[in-house]
């Protein structure tokens, strides 16, 4: 599917489509946010393993056909799409991961750096679903800061997206992030950076 122009308006069309049940606007879609999708797939792999098998496309591929078999939620803007898009390529990664694990039989859970924290930084398969297991932590002890974190961590969303996405302000999502990075840091057991909230 060849990357298409991101044009916010057809989008928006697109999407009240497909809350209509039309189902060639979820290619549509797909094929208009391509690019954007595709930065943030590589943005998410580029955070893996170097020698990962999936590659932006396959992940691309994997993402349009998971949407395509889910009922899906009231599409509001692009933003949402955005979203649901990056949770769903976030639990792709975890299930490949998984799958991995399960190959490898097991595997040590080590507690993982600080830098895990951070957008970008490379992970194994193993360090991968530590993060994700402590954002179910998190999200237990502060859903908005979870999701925060899950759209900058695993989306690489700006703050003024999440904060579109979140309907809150921007300056909600950085004393979010601040302090999911601080919750993130004391669970892994790392010097916490300065005190959020």
């Amino acid at each position: 599917m060849p990357p298409g122009n991101l044009n916010a308006a057809p989008v928006t069309e697109y999407l009240r489509g497909w809350n209509e049940n039309d189902r060639e606007a979820i290619g549509l879609v797909i094929e208009s946010l391509y690019s954007e999708l595709h930065r943030i797939a590589a943005r998410m792999l580029g955070a893996e393993r170097s020698d990962h098998t999936l590659q932006p496309s396959a992940l691309i591929n994997e993402l349009y056909l998971r949407l395509h078999s889910a009922t899906p939620p009231e599409w509001r803007n692009r933003a949402h799409f955005l979203a649901v898009a990056t949770n769903t390529l976030r639990r792709i990664l975890i299930d490949h991961a998984r799958a991995h694990r399960a190959e490898q039989r097991g595997g040590g859970e080590a507690g993982i750096p600080l830098h895990m924290v951070d957008p970008g930084a490379p992970c194994s398969y193993d360090d991968l679903l530590i993060v994700d297991e402590a954002l179910q932590e998190l999200e237990r002890a502060d859903p908005r800061a979870a999701r925060v974190t899950e759209l900058r961590f695993f989306g690489g969303l700006l703050e003024s997206e999440i904060a579109e996405e979140l309907g809150i302000s921007e300056i909600t999502v950085k004393r979010d992030w601040k302090f999911a990075r601080a919750w993130l840091a004391s669970h892994f057991g790392a010097p916490a950076p300065e005190q959020s909230r």
